[in-house]
C-alpha cells in the first residue's frame, strides 16, 4: 500500500472536508465501485433516512450482503449515539458501512467492534485517503477529478 505522509494526509483530509457532502458522498459511491461493487442507490439532496448509498455484491442485487453507506462530511468525531441510530436501520442480512470524514469517538469505535449480529465497519478519513490512494488506479476520470492526485515516484539510494 502506497505510504502518504502527515503533511500530505492533512492537506488531503482538509481537502475532504471542503467539499460540498454529497461530492464526498459520491466520492464514497466511485470507491465502492472501483472495488467492483454494484451502486443500486446514491440519495439524492435532501432526506435521505439514514442511508446515502445502497450498494451490492452483484448488478441485480440478488446475493446479500447489501451494504448501506452513511457518509458525514463533519468535523467533529461521530459517537456512540450518532452510530446507534445508523444501526439501528442495519438489518442481519445487510452490511453497514459508517464513513465520517471527523472520525469516531473510542466509544464509538467499541460499540461497533461489539456488535454480534450486525456488520459495521468504521472510516475515518485517513483510512478513506488510503482506499482512496490504493484504488487510484481502477477509478474512471470523473471519479478521480474529485480528488485528484499525482503520483511522484522516487529512486532510492543504494548504501
Amino acid at each position: 500500500m502506497a505510504e502518504v505522509t502527515t503533511q500530505r494526509t492533512g492537506e488531503l483530509e482538509q481537502h475532504l472536508r471542503k467539499m460540498p457532502p454529497f461530492d464526498v458522498q459520491g466520492l464514497v459511491a466511485d470507491l465502492l465501485r472501483a472495488m467492483g461493487y454494484h451502486i443500486g442507490w446514491v440519495s439524492p439532496p435532501g432526506k435521505d433516512g439514514g442511508v446515502d448509498i445502497i450498494a451490492n455484491t452483484d448488478p441485480l442485487a440478488t446475493r446479500p450482503p447489501r451494504i448501506k453507506v452513511q457518509v458525514k462530511r463533519v468535523g467533529q468525531r461521530v459517537d456512540t449515539d450518532g452510530l446507534k441510530s445508523f444501526i439501528a436501520i442495519i438489518n442481519e442480512d445487510d452490511v453497514g458501512l459508517f464513513v465520517s470524514t471527523g472520525g469516531f469517538t473510542r466509544d464509538a469505535e467499541s460499540f461497533a467492534r461489539n456488535q454480534e449480529r450486525r456488520k459495521i465497519t468504521l472510516i475515518d478519513s485517513e483510512r478513506l485517503i488510503e482506499l482512496w490512494i490504493e484504488l487510484y488506479g481502477k477509478l474512471d476520470d470523473k471519479a478521480r477529478s474529485r480528488l485528484p492526485l499525482t503520483p511522484i515516484y522516487f529512486l532510492t539510494p543504494q548504501n
